[in-house]
């Protein structure tokens, strides 16, 4: 009885692999070709940074085609916002979250824009991109202080 048992888990847990690995290969598939499609539309432009805000998707401002073209499962999930004028107009877009975390609020950058994506910042007006510092831990803090202590 038990093996019986134990052999309908595994031959279960066996099927589900296969189906997950069959899903994995075509979601890498789809993501590569949206990749492609990127790179392709990619193209540099110059924009003043007003606001960069995480929020959802649905309170961001974005167009409503692109809230109903993203996955049903993304809508409810916070996202990079940043609020830029490009040219004469003030748009509202999303960022990379790497990307977001190093633009500068109130000046002016080149990034590469793809649609309503930033992928990447090419150049900072009257300065260098500074990357954040990356907070400690509470193990590098308490490690920190008992150093400075002795």
């Amino acid at each position: 009885m038990f093996w019986k048992v134990l052999l309908g888990i595994l031959i279960v847990a066996a099927i589900a692999l296969v189906v997950l690995y069959f899903l994995g290969r075509r979601m890498q598939k789809r993501q590569a070709a949206a990749q492609e499609q990127m790179e392709a539309m990619k193209q540099v432009v110059s924009m003043l940074i007003i606001d960069k805000k995480i929020m959802r998707l649905k309170d961001s401002g974005l167009p409503q085609a692109a809230i109903d073209q993203t996955p049903k499962y993304m809508r409810r999930s916070k996202m990079p916002i940043v609020k830029a004028k490009v040219g004469p107009r003030i748009m509202t877009l999303c960022a990379e979250r790497d990307v977001w975390d190093v633009l500068p609020v109130k000046s002016e950058v080149k990034v590469e824009l793809s649609g309503i994506y930033i992928t990447a910042i090419k150049s900072v007006r009257g300065g260098t991109i500074q990357k954040p510092e990356k907070k400690k831990g509470i193990w590098a803090r308490v490690k920190a202080k008992v150093s400075g202590k002795e």
